[in-house]
């Protein structure tokens, strides 16, 4: 069906049945700032060219060396339209050279474009079309939103909750910025504006499955601890995966090779309902189970508000809260690995008595929870408090005696380099270079993340494919820091992040063990973190595998785990991945 709309305003259109899977539709318009245009609607775009028109016997496309009309046609794809709305009666312009003006009816088209200085950046764009006619302008409006709605990833329905201490304490305030773009694409949502800490996490664990059915995901405003909160208030009470390996159950070595003991595989893995309740603060009974992770239905968002957000960065591309809230709105969705963290003995003297938390981002030891711990005393200097705290934990330097151990990938083996045997040498640079040049970072579409790897099942997709055969390294001495990375964790202070090829979805938690060593060298592994394109693994202090679960037990004097920037404190914990176990509303950073 094509139809064609001419301005006379004489001549208004007649009702015409339509359907929105008419392959072409088109009208004639006035398009405020540009001029008279025909709108064309296809099955999955809208475009628009400018009408040409003869001005006094001039050329059509000038007018005394000026440009009167466009002929390039502007495209807008329906993946990037958010809303279409009628706004009655009113002025619609043209060029501005020109300085007519006309009154008509008009409807709003609200749509997302890159920003052109930063491919990451969406930006809202709107236009405005007129007609003489209401019903055309309603009709116009009809269509496009009735083709929205078809879009059954786009969010209906979502329950958002906002932190007003986050970061610089502005959580109420970046939510009123874009709260209006969710009212203008019609998402209904029910906010919290949480009052005190731990709020969330225990709404979350609280609300029932059949409530949490009627919403599409759930939008945290705020930081990644925040966003802790919110996942484990879920995680918790729905996700349920037998534990990894304890320490005390790896404490059986079999062989040695020269990559450390091996230690020996055929172990019972323990499911969480064989070990009692746990620590009821770490753990929640949850009364409804029907609703359980993996969840392809129901989605997390995160609106950046925080300190860091490593998370939003790592999966948009950009800390802006307008990006994290139109790629929600227009439905985009990424998978996200999430770590199982499990604490054996929060205290040497402690009974064994499990007590689980999930980490989206990070989980470290040592340098990484002293800084957090240190931070805590000075609240009161928002963000600033980190720099403030990590300088005072760098200059203490303290390391601590540990044992880790981790389970080996056979595809790691084959990226033993000559680095170990030769210190210093030419071959050791030449060897780095080779593998910076192999690092495949994390894009939109990664092929990487969306190609399902064997090492993972439903039940237990870290560890349970794995059969006898595989071997548990062990590492074990004084540590600066302990340090495991679900994803890159890039940031404002780290651009390439911890590890800068770690992805969202690959299946692997990547353990990062610095190993005592003298002051200036730690100050060089920091300084190449700090660095785009640094090279801060690339230290003979430096560990790093590539693992989807590992084992820690410390000695003498200990620090406190962060996880995801919350602390934890544990003496013996153990760690699984477990790959896309979350889809997080955000489509990944573009190159």
């Amino acid at each position: 069906m094509m139809e064609r709309r001419t301005q006379n305003e004489n001549n208004p259109p007649e009702n015409i049945p339509f359907n929105v899977e008419d392959s072409i539709f088109s009208s004639n318009l006035f398009l405020d700032g540009d001029g008279e245009v025909i709108l064309t609607q296809t099955s999955d775009r809208l475009s628009w060219k400018s009408v040409e028109s003869v001005l006094n016997g001039q050329d059509p496309s000038s007018c005394f060396g000026i440009e009167l009309v466009s002929k390039s046609e502007t495209t807008l794809c329906f993946s990037d339209v958010y809303s279409a709305e009628f706004i009655d009666w009113g002025l619609v312009h043209e060029a501005a050279f020109l300085g007519q003006s006309f009154e008509m009816y008009r409807f709003t088209i609200r749509g997302v474009q890159k920003s052109k200085t930063q491919p990451s950046v969406l930006v809202p764009s709107f236009y405005t079309f007129g007609h003489k006619d209401s019903q055309t302008c309603q009709m116009w409006v009809n269509r496009i939103n009735d083709l929205l709605n078809i879009d059954a990833e786009r969010p209906k329905n979502l329950l958002v909750f906002v932190n007003p201490k986050s970061g610089k304490g502005l959580g109420c305030k970046v939510w009123e910025t874009v709260a209006p773009t969710f009212s203008q694409a019609k998402v209904k949502m029910k906010v919290t504006v949480t009052e005190r800490a731990g709020q969330a996490i225990d709404m979350m664990s609280s609300i029932t499955s059949r409530e949490l059915s009627s919403y599409d995901g759930v939008v945290a405003v705020g930081g990644d601890g925040f966003f802790n909160e919110i996942l484990n208030g879920l995680l918790l009470s729905r996700h349920k995966c037998s534990y990894p390996p304890s320490p005390t159950e790896l404490n059986h070595p079999v062989e040695n090779n020269d990559d450390g003991p091996v230690l020996d595989t055929n172990v019972d893995i323990r499911d969480p309902s064989d070990s009692g309740t746990g620590d009821d603060s770490c753990q929640t009974e949850a009364e409804d189970v029907d609703f359980s992770f993996p969840n392809e239905k129901f989605r997390f968002g995160l609106i950046p508000a925080g300190s860091t957000d490593a998370i939003v960065i790592c999966t948009t591309g950009a800390r802006d809260a307008m990006t994290s809230a139109l790629q929600i709105i227009l439905g985009k969705a990424v998978c996200l690995d999430i770590a199982q963290v499990v604490r054996w003995k929060k205290t040497s003297t402690s009974k064994d008595e499990p007590c689980v938390r999930y980490a989206a981002s990070f989980a470290g030891y040592g340098f990484y929870g002293d800084v957090i711990t240190e931070s805590e005393k000075y609240r009161w200097m928002g963000p600033k408090r980190y720099d403030y705290a990590g300088t005072k934990v760098f200059l203490r330097h303290r390391s601590y005696e540990a044992e880790v151990a981790y389970l080996e990938v056979e595809s790691e083996k084959k990226n033993v380099g000559p680095e170990k045997e030769s210190t210093g040498s030419w071959t050791k640079g030449l060897w780095s270079l080779l593998k910076k040049s192999e690092r495949v970072a994390c894009r939109a579409n990664c092929n990487i993340c969306k190609t399902k790897a064997g090492h993972t099942s439903a039940k237990c997709p870290s560890l349970q494919p794995y059969s006898k055969d595989s071997r548990w390294l062990k590492s074990k001495g004084r540590f600066l820091s302990v340090g495991a990375a679900v994803i890159s964790c890039r940031n404002e202070k780290a651009p390439d992040g911890l590890v800068a090829d770690a992805h969202l979805s690959d299946g692997f938690l990547h353990l990062i063990l610095i190993k005592e060593c003298p002051h200036a060298c730690y100050l060089c592994h920091l300084l190449q973190l700090a660095k785009k394109d640094g090279n801060p693994l690339d230290f003979e202090f430096v560990e790093h595998h590539k693992t989807p679960a590992f084992t820690f037990t410390s000695f003498g004097k200990e620090s406190i785990w962060n996880v995801d920037g919350e602390l934890f404190q544990a003496h013996q914990l153990s760690a699984q991945v477990f790959r896309g176990l979350i889809n997080l509303f955000a489509s990944g950073p573009d190159a």
